[in-house]
């Protein structure tokens, strides 16, 4: 009989590794910003001896932040893809602005409790050097930009200004509202909603409320 080789590959090492890393960076980085946290901190956190661990296996720490990124991003598109997939009425701004919260709501809450990837999103949306990556990661999306299209039609005659000013609006609140529930779930603090799925719809409703309010124009608001 042959024996059993119990002993990973070396394949399987690197990539235990590299989970190992990609969890302990998106918790270093939630937690205290991604340029307050060093290599080395990461590589000891993950309980790697080799304090080069984080370059060799993912070279800079931008290439770090788009791995962790990207982990979580291709998980949430395909919630994305099958919410958008079943739209009924794409001339409901309600229906698109779901399709838009609910993936990352329901990706966060399917994780295992604590989860950071909120907080890291955070972190990275404010860092000028680094917010760059997760715009590109996103805008590669097919069924974002799909949103996005259908928003825009539901909306014909809002001013360009105003719905890109909208968009930074809405960017702000989908950012910040879901990283500050997640903190306080971490921190054990009462948050508004029991839920993530009830989280989900308070945040739509605001977003319909910011993308349907009426538009002063500039002789409106000198009176």
């Amino acid at each position: 009989m042959n024996k059993v080789d119990d002993n990973p590959s070396r394949a399987e090492r690197a990539h235990a590794t590299r989970e190992l890393i990609l969890t302990a960076a998106e918790r270093l980085f939630a937690e205290h910003g991604v340029l307050a946290v060093s290599n080395r901190q990461v590589s000891e956190a993950a309980g790697q001896g080799n304090n080069t661990a984080v370059g060799y296996h993912f070279g800079t720490k931008a290439d770090l932040v788009r791995a962790i990124a990207r982990k979580h991003l291709a998980q949430i598109e395909e919630i994305r893809q099958r919410l958008v997939a079943a739209v009924e009425d794409p001339g409901d701004v309600r229906s698109w602005l779901s399709c838009l919260v609910r993936p990352v709501t329901e990706h966060l809450a399917n994780a295992t409790s604590p989860t950071w990837f909120a907080r890291f999103g955070a972190q990275v949306m404010t860092d000028p050097t680094l917010r760059s990556i997760i715009v590109e990661e996103t805008q590669s999306s097919p069924s974002l930009v799909r949103i996005l299209a259908g928003m825009n039609a539901c909306l014909p005659d809002l001013p360009d200004e105003v719905r890109a000013e909208r968009h930074d609006m809405a960017r702000q609140l989908l950012v910040h509202m879901i990283a500050e529930r997640e903190r306080a779930l971490a921190d054990h603090t009462p948050t508004p909603r029991a839920s993530w799925h009830d989280a989900a719809t308070g945040l739509v409703d605001a977003l319909v409320g910011l993308w349907l309010a009426p538009v002063t124009s500039e002789k409106d608001s000198r009176t």
